[in-house]
């Protein structure tokens, strides 16, 4: 992620309430003192600064633990980016129908920096009862499929710089070596669609092709993924064809 510009940051205190916010990307759930201690902050300035999010609704403490995590008024803000994000709002039916279709989760995401931002997710329709929004949460792009097939399409500089970062395992599948890496990309942009061989979650496998615009930039990845054990090598074809079809459809709406 990009390096904060210390000279702009008029208001060091909201810096310090924007900071602990920014903490709820790393783990849903936090207490005052961890986040005193990981933030080198004092704790009743913490406490005050959470307890503030919270009336606000931004958010919500665990009645049980104290904890507190994300709350609702976070979900709306969320909801605000989609509106303008055109490719999450285009996307969506087809993700819907393509949910339907594969049995599986479709997710949507979007690259910022080193990393993906997941915009949109869909389930099938008889799964609705066990969707969870995922909108703003982010991930590396190295392990991930949305990921590998974006970055497969980035201009040559840019990929040289990103495989000459750090590459720490998220599971024993992790693609860590930067040759490795720089190999699945060229496979990636060889048969035109990404694979997350359990490397960003165990016992978890998805599909991913990148979707262009006009410019014929990557604007964002669609992925279908569920667990491994369905994502045997044929159904892996029949998905990536399915894909293939969902990506036109959404990029002649661009």
């Amino acid at each position: 992620m990009a390096e904060k510009n210390e000279k702009e940051i008029k208001v060091k205190s909201l810096q310090k309430a924007l900071d602990i916010l920014n903490c709820f990307t790393k783990k849903s759930s936090w207490g005052v003192t961890e986040l005193s201690e990981y933030l080198d902050l004092n704790k009743s300035n913490v406490h005050s600064i959470l307890s503030t999010f919270a009336a606000m609704e931004y958010l919500r403490q665990d009645e049980e633990t104290g904890k507190y995590r994300l709350g609702m008024a976070i979900y709306t803000l969320c909801h605000a980016l989609g509106d303008e994000l055109i490719v999450g709002n285009i996307a969506l039916p087809y993700m819907q129908e393509l949910s339907n279709w594969s049995g599986e989760r479709v997710y949507l995401g979007v690259p910022h920096e080193d990393e993906v931002i997941y915009v949109n997710s869909t389930y099938p329709e008889e799964a609705f009862s066990l969707m969870r929004t995922i909108m703003g949460e982010r991930a590396r792009m190295y392990c991930t499929g949305l990921g590998k097939a974006m970055m497969a399409y980035l201009p040559e500089k840019e990929a040289e710089e990103y495989l000459r970062r750090e590459l720490p395992a998220c599971t024993d599948y992790t693609i860590t070596d930067a040759e490795k890496l720089k190999e699945e990309l060229i496979l990636t942009r060889k048969r035109g669609y990404a694979i997350d061989n359990m490397e960003h979650e165990f016992g978890v496998k998805c599909v991913a092709m990148p979707i262009f615009n006009q410019q014929h930039q990557v604007e964002a990845a669609i992925s279908v993924s569920g667990p491994s054990l369905r994502f045997e090598e044929e159904r892996i074809q029949k998905i990536a064809e399915k894909l293939k079809d969902t990506v036109r459809k959404i990029e002649r709406r661009l």
